[in-house]
């Protein structure tokens, strides 16, 4: 295990991602579509001698700077590693070209969930290919938040740790119980911890989605999909599935770890609150997937009168419930739409909320978890920063109460976290303008950019007036989205980190 560990991460990543391919070739074997078997077969053959050539050349080059080479590795997964991924992905697809098998498996392993294909034209091993790339994504970013983020104090753990003006984590700052130096040791020590947690949830909801009715390749695309936010699946969506009402509700409720890290093991490690039930994440996520629907609900009596529908308890349910489980996927920017979401729109008088659905996918899940966006807490931080300001306004001699950690968040958390949100901002402008020159209108191109940058790729079917299909983009268009989506999977503080010239020169 020590002589992987001397590996480069992105050797060992290679290494891996061959051996996934073994999956799909065997289950297109077992369905006698020899003509998908054989691509991934021989790819994964070939890569896995590819990555021992290049395990021998490279084991004894050991980087000076780990952490630096870690980052480094995980922008170049996001973009190179999509490309292997997608070889064996071209040769079973006839006629759609590498440039298109590498943008799917971008937007898979980035958990954005964006499609170029209908789901009828793809074989049942390509699906269940794509599902295994968006959950092998999912688990990657789940062991580098912890193992290579939090100790350079991005990827949201800035909140936790507000650096003082050298830069350095001061001493009332609370910091990891994790002690070790070493990124290559931390990254093996949370991948050990975690990837039994991580896929026996898979197991337990795949296994219930099967009783609950779904057939085995779809059971199996939505329970990995679910718990790596990824929205992938094989028939458009948990809405279609013959599981229905009771498949969605046990998705909704393995969708609740990726809405803070503390349901992870390790994450005790890294907590904003002692105490369960005092979580700011899991507060702020309770109140939005409780308020929003019931805005949606009593819209219907102080807007949408005009809206002729006779109410009926069956009805009014399915509404409750379309907009329940929507605005939790949503809000951890898997996408998957509820079979009552329509009805949850009829009853509004709404014809399409998607400046709604596209609020929670900037506000995005929890630090440290599968789920993309903005992050929960440093949304979190910014409204307590703006009720103290507003205290402020009212009481100028007051002192705010809550403890050292909350006068934190208060103060630096929320400065941090205003900078990110900025810099958010400017990055959908910036992805807009971009893609509004390669001639789509702006409605198309803020939704596209906002569902690459918040890794929400159902977001483009459900928020604007008509669905905006992807497979229509120029090949310009798709390279900016493709590069917005790995932007936002690893977030602009990670990039500005390699342009700090202290980083460089350790």
């Amino acid at each position: 295990m020590r002589r992987i560990l001397d590996l480069p991460l992105f050797v060992i990543l290679m290494g891996i991602g061959a051996l996934a391919m073994y999956v799909p070739a065997a289950h297109a074997l077992a369905l006698r579509q020899h003509a998908i078997a054989r691509p991934f077969f021989y790819s994964a053959t070939l890569f896995l001698f590819l990555v021992a050539l290049l395990g021998l050349a490279t084991a004894t080059n050991r980087p000076g700077n780990l952490a630096r080479n870690h980052l480094l590795t995980m922008i170049a997964a996001f973009g190179l590693l999509p490309l292997m991924l997608a070889i064996p992905f071209n040769e079973a697809i006839p006629d759609t070209g590498l440039f298109n098998a590498w943008w799917e498996m971008v937007s898979d392993f980035t958990t954005t969930g964006a499609t170029l294909y209908d789901p009828g034209r793809l074989a049942p091993s390509l699906h269940l290919w794509r599902a295994m790339v968006g959950w092998m994504g999912g688990f990657f970013m789940l062991v580098m938040a912890i193992a290579v983020l939090a100790p350079m104090r991005i990827g949201g753990f800035e909140v936790f740790f507000a650096a003082g003006p050298s830069g350095r984590t001061t001493d009332a700052t609370p910091g990891p119980v994790d002690k070790v130096a070493d990124p290559g040791d931390r990254i093996l020590r949370y991948a050990v911890v975690l990837f039994p947690a991580y896929l026996g949830l898979t197991l337990v909801l795949w296994v219930m989605l099967l009783i609950a009715g779904d057939p085995t390749l779809v059971a199996l695309c939505h329970a990995m999909s679910t718990l790596a936010t990824s929205g992938i699946s094989p028939i458009g969506g948990p809405a279609l599935a013959p599981s229905g009402l009771a498949g969605e509700a046990l998705i909704f409720l393995f969708l609740v770890p990726a809405l803070s890290r503390r349901f992870w093991p390790g994450g005790g490690e890294l907590r904003a609150s002692a105490r369960l039930r005092d979580d700011p994440e899991l507060k702020l996520a309770a109140a939005i997937v409780l308020v929003v629907p019931l805005i949606l609900f009593l819209r219907h009596w102080i807007a949408a009168l005009e809206v002729a529908i006779e109410p009926s308890p069956g009805m009014i349910a399915n509404s409750l419930w379309g907009g329940l489980f929507t605005v939790l996927s949503f809000l951890t920017t898997t996408g998957f739409e509820s079979s009552g979401w329509q009805e949850a729109r009829n009853w509004s008088g709404l014809g399409t909320p998607g400046l709604i659905l596209a609020g929670l996918a900037i506000t995005g899940g929890g630090v440290a978890t599968t789920a993309g966006g903005v992050r929960l807490l440093r949304v979190y931080a910014l409204l307590r920063h703006g009720e103290r300001e507003l205290e402020r306004l009212v009481h100028p001699a007051s002192i705010g109460g809550g403890g050292l950690m909350a006068r934190r968040l208060r103060r630096e958390g929320a400065y941090m976290s205003w900078i990110f949100f900025m810099l958010f901002a400017m990055s959908i402008a910036v992805v807009m303008m971009a893609v509004s020159m390669e001639g789509l209108e702006f409605e198309p191109a803020t939704i596209l950019s906002i569902a690459a940058l918040s890794n929400t790729g159902p977001l483009a079917g459900i928020a604007g007036d008509a669905p905006i299909s992807w497979a229509v983009l120029t090949d310009g268009t798709k390279a900016i989205l493709a590069g917005a989506m790995v932007l936002g999977r690893l977030e602009t503080l990670a990039i500005i980190a390699l342009f700090n010239p202290e980083f460089w020169r350790h």
